[in-house]
């Protein structure tokens, strides 16, 4: 709506210190990220040209509020008048970006060691799990990838890495639709996060 087009300006403007751009240094500001362990995959996903509909590789130096409302258009709440279709192209819009954010090097797949890379940054901040334990934990999801996308594989078969099908397949059944998207509060109210 142009009430929520609004608040995201103000929250642009705020972030940008009431420049035209954003640049990566200007999510240091923001509490939400800074305890976050994959926070530096969040804000990489702001400038990753395959979000911002710019290309298919590479990351923006800075972005406008034309990429800012792009970007942000992926946490759009479900709305009670959208159709079914609608619906599903919202979903798979978020799961698009939340591709993304793990294939690191843009080339379609994700691979054991990008989705190894993500689950030690997640389990980075808990003392009790190593890096090797991080890793098993990878490798098991990795697995369980595989026989979920590919089914039985045989022994010498290689699982080269999830594409944005088979994870389309893995997050089936999973609501992901209530869980990546923005409330709009009155910004007055609120404290800057």
């Amino acid at each position: 709506s142009s009430d929520q087009i609004e608040q995201l300006h103000r929250r642009f403007k705020q972030l940008s210190g009431d420049q035209p751009t954003i640049r990566k240094e200007n999510f240091n500001n923001v509490p939400d990220l800074e305890l976050n362990p994959i926070r530096s995959k969040i804000v990489r996903a702001f400038f990753d040209n395959r979000n911002l509909r710019k290309g298919s590789s590479g990351l923006a130096d800075e972005i406008n509020f034309e990429d800012f409302l792009t970007i942000m258009s992926y946490f759009r709440p479900i709305d009670t008048t959208m159709d079914e279709e609608q619906v599903q192209l919202c979903r798979k819009e978020k799961l698009r970006f939340l591709f993304h954010m793990y294939d690191s090097d843009s080339d379609g797949r994700i691979t054991l060691e990008e989705y190894r890379n993500v689950v030690e940054e997640l389990l980075s901040g808990n003392p009790h799990i190593e890096k090797e334990s991080a890793r098993s934990i990878a490798d098991g999801a990795m697995m369980e990838a595989a026989s979920v996308c590919v089914g039985q594989m045989e022994p010498d078969q290689v699982y080269e890495g999830i594409t944005f099908d088979d994870f389309l397949k893995i997050w089936q059944g999973i609501d992901i639709e209530t869980k990546m998207h923005v409330r709009f509060l009155n910004m007055e109210t609120i404290a800057l996060c």
